[in-house]
C-alpha cells in the first residue's frame, strides 16, 4: 500500500503548494482522493498514469478538494479514455460536472458513473475482492466525508515446499491460495492448512478531510493502521476551528491516541504558519508517531 500526496495545503494553490489530492495505491487499485486544482499537473509531475485511476472519492465540495476535477475529466477525454470512471462524492457534483461538460461542450469519450452519498451514517460504497471503502461522516461546513481504506487479504501464501513434497500440479495454485483442500490421485485429501500459510495482516488507511475536532469517528477508524488527519491549525489559533469548522495539529493527535492508531499523518496546513514542522511538533506531545504529509512525498505503508 503506497500513498503519494499530491497536494496538502488549505484553501489556495501557491507557486510551491497544493490543494488538497493524494492517490492510494492499494492491490494493484489506483484510488484518486480528492482533487483540488493542479492535481493533473502533479499526477504528470509524479508519473501516474492517468489510465490506472478508475475511482475518484471527493470528500466534499469546496474549491480547494474538488476544482480540479472537471480538468482532470476533460483531459482524460482528450487522451482517449475508453474506460470507466466511478466519481464518488456529496450529492451535487454530478449537477456540477454535467453542467460544465454541457456548456463547453465537452462530452467525454468514456463513461462517467456518479456515485452520490447523503448518508449521514457509514456506509460501504465501494468493494471488490481486493479492497473496501466505507465512508466516514465528518462535520464541516458543508457536508462532508472521510474514507476508510481496507485490504481483503483472502489470498493465502502457498508453501511451496509442502505443495512440490505431494507432487501437486501448478494448475491447482490458485486453488490453494483461496483455502482450497486437495485431493491426490490416491483420494488422499490434503487440507489446506498443510499447504499455505496464513496471509499477512490486512492493511487499512483512513482519509480525515476537514472536520471539527469529532470524536464520533473513533470508533470507525479504530485501530486503523495509518490515518490522515487534517490539521489546519496550530492550538494557538484554536479558535479559528468554531468558525471555520477545521482542527489543529494536538486535536488530530488526539483523535489518533483515543482510536489507537498505528500512524498518524498530518495535512491540510494553514499557510499562515513558517514551517509545518510545527504541527509534528505540536502532535507528537500527544501521539509520538507523528508523520507530515508534504506535496510530492510518498509514504509506504505497508
Amino acid at each position: 500500500m503506497t500513498l503519494t500526496i499530491l497536494g496538502c495545503y488549505a484553501a489556495t494553490p501557491r507557486t510551491l503548494t497544493n490543494p488538497t489530492s493524494q492517490v492510494l495505491e492499494i492491490k494493484n487499485r489506483m484510488f484518486l482522493i480528492d482533487c483540488g486544482e493542479g492535481t493533473q499537473v502533479q499526477l504528470r509531475k509524479h508519473k501516474i498514469k492517468f489510465g490506472k485511476i478508475n475511482q475518484v472519492f471527493i470528500s466534499h465540495l469546496h474549491g480547494d478538494h474538488f476544482y480540479g476535477l472537471i480538468g482532470l475529466i476533460s483531459t482524460f477525454a482528450l487522451l482517449g479514455r475508453k474506460n470507466d470512471l466511478h466519481i464518488y462524492g456529496p450529492k451535487g457534483i454530478k449537477e456540477v460536472i454535467l453542467l460544465l461538460l454541457k456548456v463547453s461542450n465537452s462530452w467525454t469519450s468514456y463513461n462517467l458513473y456518479f456515485h452520490e452519498l447523503e448518508s449521514k451514517e457509514p456506509e460501504v460504497i465501494f468493494e471488490d475482492d481486493k479492497v473496501k471503502v466505507t465512508t466516514i461522516p465528518l462535520r464541516h461546513r458543508v457536508y462532508t466525508n472521510g474514507y476508510l481504506f481496507e485490504e481483503k487479504n483472502i489470498e493465502r501464501k502457498l508453501n511451496i515446499e509442502a505443495v512440490e513434497n505431494y507432487g501437486i500440479d501448478v494448475v491447482y495454485y490458485n486453488k490453494i491460495k483461496y483455502g482450497g483442500d486437495i485431493t491426490l490421485d490416491s483420494g488422499e485429501i490434503v487440507p489446506n492448512g498443510l499447504l499455505t500459510f496464513d496471509p499477512p495482516p490486512a492493511k487499512s488507511y483512513a482519509f480525515c478531510s476537514d472536520t471539527t475536532y469529532l470524536e464520533s469517528i473513533i470508533p470507525i477508524i479504530k485501530d486503523v493502521d495509518v490515518l490522515y488527519h487534517e490539521s489546519t491549525f496550530l492550538q494557538s489559533e484554536e479558535h479559528y476551528c468554531e468558525t471555520t469548522m477545521h482542527s489543529t495539529a494536538k486535536q488530530a493527535a488526539t483523535i489518533a491516541l483515543k482510536a489507537n492508531v498505528g500512524r498518524l499523518i498530518l495535512g491540510h496546513y494553514s499557510t499562515r504558519y513558517e514551517s509545518i514542522e510545527l504541527f509534528k511538533q505540536e502532535a507528537i506531545t500527544v501521539f509520538e508517531n507523528t508523520e507530515l504529509a508534504n506535496d510530492g512525498k510518498v509514504f509506504d505503508l505497508d
